[in-house]
Parts: C-alpha cells; structure tokens; sequence
C-alpha cells in the first residue's frame, strides 16, 4: 500500500489539486491526501483551483488541513510543491528524510523543482500550476504504481 501526501503552504490551491489528480488515476493500492505547512484547517480550496478542476472534468470536495505529525506519519511518500515546503517538512518532522521529495524531484527532473504558487493570482496562474502538477504527475506514475 502507498499512502501519498502532498504538501504546499495553505493547503487549497496546489496540494489539493495534485491529491484530487492523483486519487482520480484509480490506482489500486496508492491512498492519496493533502494537507499545508501553514494551513488553517477547514477552509474550502480556492474558487480558481476549483475552476480549473471542472475545467479538467474533476471535482474537488476539499477541507484544508494542517501538516501533523499524525499525517507524516501516516504517508509512505511526501511530495511537496517546494523546495522551501521539503525544507520546512524536514525541520518539523525530520525523522520524514527518507520519504520526502518534491513533486517534480520524484518525477525525475533535476531543476526548476518548485511549482509556482497561484494563490491570489487570476485563473491562468492556477491553470499554469495545474499543468506542471499534472505533466509531474504523469512522469510520476511509473514509479507510483511499482
């Protein structure tokens, strides 16, 4: 069983996105949440990420929530949005360095490793990370289905 957590800051933009593209790929054995470094739990997922989901034919029935010790532990993989997220993720929970990577270091890339935050930008910011998080994630599925 693979239990995938994806991490960005406020948990409803990026992660959320990436937790709902994932969990829709139906891949058995793979569980799939989110959560933020800096979330405040409960808050609904942004009215632009929301958008750019219908857009994409996927819903996203999101509540934020806050990065806990429970959730690290609870995750075989941690993928973040950032490399600042990786780095905050390993100061609170360092005991997390041998699971944690962000999206695009998982997906083989060697550069350019943070997916750019839409929050409070207009709809063709969020569908611009949607895209990295999507081609990341499909360069990612090779290795999530072993």
């Amino acid at each position: 069983m693979a239990r995938i957590l994806f991490v960005c800051t406020g948990n409803t933009c990026r992660s959320p996105m990436a937790e709902a593209l994932l969990a829709n790929k139906g891949i058995p054995g793979v569980e799939v949440r989110s959560a933020g470094v800096f979330a405040a739990n409960g808050s609904d997922a942004s009215l632009h990420a929301k958008k750019v989901m219908e857009e994409n034919n996927l819903s996203l029935s999101h509540r934020s929530s806050l990065l806990t010790e429970s959730e690290v532990g609870w995750a075989t993989l941690i993928l973040t949005m950032t490399e600042s997220h990786k780095g905050a993720v390993l100061s609170y929970f360092p005991d997390a360095a041998g699971k944690i990577y962000t999206l695009k270091e998982f997906a083989g890339e060697q550069e350019g490793l943070d997916i750019a935050d839409p929050f409070g930008g207009n709809v063709g910011l969020y569908r611009e990370s949607f895209k990295e998080i999507a081609e990341a994630i499909e360069k990612s599925l090779e290795y999530l289905k072993d």
